[in-house]
């Protein structure tokens, strides 16, 4: 059995300034989730900002099947040219996993076409997460419900294109709902958002949160179909007739 090979990229910011932060993930968010999909059978490797070509480079990303993104305080700093490289990979296949704050990225927002904003509270609140598509992969092995204890509340409206399939919706002890668990398909990639992670709370520590997106890999891990062609085409499949 081929393992899906996959890059957590993180921007590997807070956890360097915020001693909170680097109380809950010492070595990294990234750190956390690589070990976990790892114990999930993935062959997993990790990426952060302020490497050389912010660790995506085209050698890695032609080894990558699908790839893990947390971005928050430094979208701005992700260089336009990875950008266009990472959404090219996606267009042509590679899965894409986007958490929590990187709704905001430069990377999703260009594969959306749109703001990809929304309202926020950080009060530290009780998030449920409803399970609304059962019989999707991505829901597979779930309760119908988790309970994040604390978490930073996400509210609609949020700015995205209608989901292909909205598989998870948060309702907020504030009262606000929000889209979670959202699927799209880009060119022949499949991306899955995933809203919870909020950087001051152990959220990627939890199992289930943990499942949600060992599952979401695994979903949008590219198929085995037949490569598409594009262009001129100068000689027929069949003998053309005269009309």
């Amino acid at each position: 059995m081929v393992m899906t090979q996959v890059t957590v990229w993180n921007e590997f910011r807070h956890e360097r300034k915020n001693p909170v932060v680097t109380a809950i993930y010492p070595q990294g968010m990234h750190a956390v989730l690589a070990t976990a999909l790892r114990e999930q059978g993935f062959t997993v490797r990790t990426a952060t900002l302020d490497e050389p070509e912010h660790g995506l480079s085209e050698a890695v990303l032609s080894q990558t099947e699908v790839l893990v993104w947390w971005g928050h305080l430094a979208h701005h700093e992700v260089a336009d040219a990875v950008v266009e490289r990472v959404k090219a990979r996606v267009l042509a296949g590679m899965g894409l996993i986007v958490l929590h704050s990187g709704h905001f990225s430069k990377l999703f927002k260009a594969l959306m076409g749109t703001s990809c904003d929304l309202k926020w509270r950080e009060a530290g609140e009780i998030e449920r997460l409803w399970v609304i598509e059962p019989a999707h992969p991505i829901a597979e092995g779930l309760p119908e419900l988790i309970e994040i204890a604390q978490e930073e509340m996400y509210g609609e409206r949020f700015d995205i294109p209608a989901p292909e399939t909205l598989v998870l919706a948060s309702w907020f002890a504030g009262g606000e709902l929000f889209r979670s668990g959202c699927c799209y398909t880009r060119g022949q990639g499949k991306i899955f958002y995933f809203r919870p992670g909020h950087e001051t709370y152990p959220t990627y520590h939890l199992p289930l949160v943990q499942r949600v997106i060992a599952n979401a890999v695994r979903w949008a891990a590219p198929g085995q179909g037949p490569v598409p062609t594009f262009g001129h085409r100068p000689e027929p499949l069949s003998p053309l007739r005269a009309l």
